[in-house]
């Protein structure tokens, strides 16, 4: 018990103790911090070592271990981060207090048995969101408050949703709780719990809020929150849900699936066509979660611990990603993609670590990605074996949507990083800016080629109750070895072809010189495709925010708002004829 409360308890009063600390004092705020996330990631590592650990209302299992391991983790990592990303912000102790609540509260959601202790954490957690949203100052707080609305709107039908499960069990334990679904009571209870943890995850159709904070709030918050801790948060609620809360039907378990493919088609689709890189990865994060929530969805080992790897490998590569575009805005002072170009030379630490991460995310053997994506499909193959169409149009999505990945990280890395630079004079980010990336690169290509004997020994395999059977063989390790042979002999190639030196010629294009002004953008690789028919009326909808339900609420709630604003114009004539009807409406029901 102590093991567990301790970590929570410093961290809160560390975060309180930051706010008492005069802002003159920058450095002594930022150190105090960085130790502080540090001690959190030193017990973290504690607690995944001791699981697992029983106590009155909390408790850490082999799916809860690490989770808690990933939250300390990512928070050590990104407070580092900030130290010279977040420099030239001025409120620095509300952010580094609102970055160390949020390490802490994530690893009592993570490790809470209690429906009441989850829940607080879980509310608490949405308002520290809000509030490191805002940290970027007004231009975030449209951003903030749309995320406040959908997490808190969510948070409030999960709160229902608990609590038709305590009125079915008369249990606040979630470890005494086992409910089949059998009843439009207990479908609703896993229904709304669910939704809880879609929009936490960034699911469709509860996603909205990511790509808007991914493009207003600081780098460091995206890359925390959206691309991190909330996907662990949120699938991690939603795997417990699955494996040890309620006893899903094919219904269920269908809804689940149909979820996932669709999420994972429709960002991947809006991703295509963005011109800022923030947004272009703010739609990336709402895609990846659709495999999380496919793999789930089969119900079947594989495909469960398939989701959960593609969890952990996605705050990986895609925190990496945010990172590494941070390191970006920060030089260039933009996130606009057309204004980019030719950093590669420049900043090369930052390019092959975006690099490695573009290459996870799109499924490219032998990096992390491709490993829990491979899963993925074969537990959609799997379920299959029981009929239906749906699973056709599932492995479809899936598949397909890695390819739209690849292409859209083609057009960011091309846009970004290769082609003609602007400003030749940038050079590399400062070690605590770069240092982040290039562990997460590391840990994308360690978590591919050795993802049987690493992540899935000791992270995914523990949080199943039923061994992994694979129905495909992929020798990560041979594999891995082929493939940088075979580079390595491409290398030898090309430097044999150029041993006698490079001959230098003009460059063309459609049989016309290109100038030494012409400059190529990767930007309008695909801008076609929002002309192509139907997407070019999809994609006309999705701009107007059609597809928005935070907008499409807001339109809804603010037509009866005018309505009661016509109604209450002050006039007292109206005000006496709308008392007499409802008197005569009244007396008409009586006299009935």
């Amino acid at each position: 018990m102590k093991m567990l409360l301790q970590p929570i308890l410093i961290s809160m009063l560390a975060g309180a103790f930051i706010l008492l600390i005069p802002r003159r004092f920058r450095r002594v705020i930022e150190g105090f911090s960085l130790i502080t996330a540090l001690y959190l990631f030193a017990a973290s590592i504690k607690i995944f070592a001791r699981s697992p650990i029983h106590a009155d209302f909390l408790y850490v299992d082999g799916l809860s271990r690490f989770i808690v391991l990933g939250i300390g983790f990512f928070g050590a990592l990104v407070t580092l981060y900030s130290l010279r990303f977040m420099a030239s912000y001025k409120n620095v102790s509300t952010y580094y207090t609102y970055i160390i609540w949020t390490i802490g509260l994530s690893i009592l959601a993570a490790v809470s048995n209690n429906i009441i202790v989850l829940l607080t954490a879980w509310g608490f957690l949405g308002f520290t969101l809000y509030m490191l949203i805002n940290v970027a100052g007004p231009a975030a707080a449209s951003a903030g408050k749309k995320t406040f609305i959908i997490v808190g709107g969510s948070d409030s039908l999960m709160i229902m949703g608990f609590a038709i499960v305590w009125l079915i069990t008369g249990e606040l334990n979630l470890s005494n709780i086992k409910i089949a679904i059998d009843s439009s009571l207990s479908f609703w209870a896993f229904l709304l719990i669910a939704i809880g943890a879609f929009a936490k995850a960034g699911a469709m159709p509860f996603h909205t809020w990511i790509p808007d904070t991914a493009k207003e709030a600081p780098i460091p918050v995206t890359a925390f929150l959206p691309a991190s801790l909330d996907k662990l948060l949120g699938i991690y609620l939603l795997a417990r849900l699955v494996l040890n809360v309620f006893i899903l039907n094919s219904f269920s378990y269908a809804l689940l699936m149909a979820i996932g493919a669709i999420t994972i088609i429709a960002a991947v689709m809006m991703a295509l066509v963005q011109h800022d890189f923030k947004k272009l990865l703010g739609y990336h994060a709402v895609s990846q979660v659709g495999y999380m929530v496919l793999g789930i969805g089969t119900g079947n080992p594989i495909g469960i611990a398939g989701g959960l790897f593609h969890m952990v490998n996605n705050t990986i590569y895609k925190s990496c990603l945010f990172l590494t575009g941070g390191n970006v805005q920060h030089k260039t002072k933009t996130s606009d993609l057309d204004s980019l170009g030719g950093l590669a030379k420049i900043m090369p630490i930052t390019f092959f670590s975006a690099l490695i991460a573009a290459l996870s995310i799109s499924g490219v053997p032998p990096f992390n990605g491709f490993f829990s994506k491979w899963m993925v499909y074969q537990a959609v193959i799997e379920k299959g074996k029981e009929g239906g169409v749906l699973w056709i149009f599932c492995i479809v999505a899936a598949v397909f949507g890695s390819g739209l990945t690849l292409a859209s990280f083609i057009k960011l890395i091309h846009a970004m990083f290769l082609g003609k630079a602007k400003d030749a004079t940038r050079n590399e980010v400062s070690w605590p800016m770069w240092i982040p990336p290039v562990i997460l690169a590391f840990l994308c290509i360690v978590f591919g080629i050795f993802a049987y004997i690493v992540p899935l020994k000791y992270l995914i395999i523990p949080a199943l109750s039923e061994n992994l059977v694979f129905i495909g063989t992929w020798p990560s390790m041979k594999a891995a070895l082929f493939l940088l042979v075979g580079l390595g002999v491409g290398l030898l190639i090309y430097l044999a072809g150029n041993f006698k030196g490079v001959r230098e010629t003009a460059s063309y294009i459609g049989g016309e010189e290109v100038t030494k002004d012409m400059r190529l953008s990767g930007t309008e690789f695909y801008n076609t495709i929002k002309e192509l028919s139907p997407l070019k009326g999809i994609y006309a909808k999705a701009e107007r925010k059609v597809f928005d339900i935070y907008e499409q609420g807001k339109r809804f709630a603010f037509f009866f708002i005018r309505i009661f604003q016509y109604l209450h114009n002050g006039v007292l004539p109206t005000y006496l004829g709308w008392c007499l009807l409802g008197m005569l409406i009244f007396l008409f029901v009586l006299v009935r």
